[in-house]
Formats: structure tokens, sequence, C-alpha cells
């Protein structure tokens, strides 16, 4: 796996903390949560960047959305207190599968 995998992987981690932090932030109200929520912004946008060097804008955009996606609505479910399905879990899965397809097909 090439670094530009590995900092796709790491915005896509970090664009899950700053989703959280901004629920936390309660409307910017919380000073903390405000402050992690802008810079692993700042951190997930920069590792974007310096994926899309090698990566196509298709894939890359694509599986960060994705990760993002799916590791904020797990956070949600399983930390936060928020409404778990089986509908939800399944097209959480359906997520998961797309962006393992797309690192499948992907040449770089």
């Amino acid at each position: 796996m090439s670094n530009a995998w590995l900092y796709l992987i790491g915005a896509g981690l970090l664009e899950i903390v700053w989703a959280t932090a901004m629920k936390l932030s309660k409307n910017w109200s919380e000073p903390f949560w405000t402050t992690v929520t802008i810079v692993a912004l700042i951190g997930s946008f920069q590792l974007l960047a310096a994926s899309l060097s090698v990566l196509p804008l298709n894939t890359a955009y694509a599986i960060w959305v994705g990760i993002g996606a799916v590791g904020a609505a797990l956070v949600g479910m399983l930390w936060l207190g928020e409404a778990i399905s089986t509908a939800k879990l399944f097209f959480l899965g359906v997520i998961v599968v797309g962006i393992v397809g797309l690192k499948l097909v992907s040449a770089e």
C-alpha cells in the first residue's frame, strides 16, 4: 500500500474526528470541541490533498467521503446513542463494499 493510500485513510479517519467533534461542540459553544473540529478538519484536508498527488480524484474523494460517512454513523450509533437499525447497518455495509471495490479497481 502506497503512502497515498495511507494518507487517504488518515484523512478519512480525521473526517470522523472532526464530524464527531463538531457534534460535541454544540453549535461552536464548547471551545475544546470547536478546536478539535478545526484542527482535525485542517488535518483531514491536508492528508486528502497529499493523497490526490497520486490518486485520481474520483477514487480518492469517494473513499474519503465513504470512510467519513461510515465512521461518523458508527460513532453516532455506538457512542452518541443514535438509533441503530438493520437497514442502516446494511446500507453502511454497501458503502464499505463500494470503498473496497474502488480500492481493488484502482491502478494506484
